[in-house]
């Protein structure tokens, strides 16, 4: 397995760089019913705080979302409640701290106000299948997009009956949102794929998509790929008690570290996570190991 080693162009001219290690997107939920924080960091002072202890640990990338998509989350709030929450945190966070800020949103006037306010990337757990137009903000503004394979409407994200192939039906998508990206303008190095982790995928594809990683990974040469399994429910029924409990989120950590092991084993380029200091740490150790078994191969 080769290291891909490029940049990923971000708004504002910047760019992020790619293979030389795995980056690490800390998340940032402004929501009252996130299933990771359960509103934690709703208030401003508390997510600006937040953010800044993720920086602090060295998150490369802070992810600010402002609607919940966790399974039996509340109804979908309007763009004009997303941008309440969002925009003072995203104006807040452009103006203190050098690092990327990310709007994870589906909504193209959300992503648009966002980048206006100092956001550089766009993070779509639709891949735009939900407004392709969010596309045209992001060309407009050069800036990053992350395309993530999901099934379904936001209601029925995580009740679909599973595919039959997991591996053609995330690449044959994810191909298709590409595509349709660069046809609005979007430029080829500022997509980032990212293959939907607990988003319409039963337990044991979950599993196998982290297990399978490398293939989408050289399904995909010319884009980094950015996974996702930070205290996803997945990991709590592996992790269930005796009598078959799930494991509760605050106690999902270690789970969520030996995924990010194997998905940077696996070639992934950027880890999307709560835990930012003991992500940084997994992701490093995790790396040198993978640099002397591609150094090997």
């Amino acid at each position: 397995m080769t290291r891909m080693t490029r940049n990923w162009h971000i708004a504002g001219g910047r760019s992020l760089p790619i293979g030389e290690r795995t980056l690490v997107m800390g998340i940032l939920n402004v929501t009252p019913d996130s299933f990771s924080d359960g509103g934690e960091f709703f208030s401003l002072d508390n997510a600006i705080a937040h953010a800044e202890q993720m920086i602090a640990e060295g998150a490369d990338i802070i992810d600010v979302g402002g609607e919940s998509t966790r399974p039996g989350g509340a109804a979908i709030v309007s763009a004009a409640e997303e941008l309440d929450r969002v925009l003072p945190v995203i104006q807040e966070l452009s103006k203190r701290f050098p690092v990327p800020i990310s709007i994870d949103t589906t909504k193209a006037s959300v992503a648009r106000a966002a980048l206006e306010a100092g956001a550089a990337i766009v993070n779509d757990i639709s891949a735009l299948r939900f407004e392709p137009e969010l596309a045209d903000a992001v060309a407009k503004s050069e800036a990053g997009l992350v395309l993530m394979h999901s099934r379904g409407t936001p209601g029925d994200l995580h009740g679909l009956e599973p595919v039959a192939n997991i591996i053609e039906a995330v690449t044959g998508s994810l191909r298709s949102s590409i595509e349709i990206a660069e046809q609005h303008g979007v430029k080829h190095e500022s997509i980032v794929i990212d293959p939907g982790i607990g988003f319409g995928k039963s337990q044991e594809q979950n599993l196998e998509l982290i297990a399978k990683l490398d293939q989408i990974v050289s399904a995909f040469p010319d884009f980094p790929v950015l996974i996702g399994t930070s205290r996803k429910s997945f990991l709590g029924r592996i992790l269930a008690d005796a009598h078959g409990n799930p494991a509760p989120v605050e106690q999902r950590l270690y789970g969520s570290l030996a995924t990010m092991t194997a998905a940077v084993l696996k070639g992934t380029h950027i880890v999307r996570v709560h835990d930012v200091k003991a992500a940084v740490e997994t992701v490093r150790v995790a790396g040198a190991i993978g640099n002397l078994i591609c150094a090997r191969d």
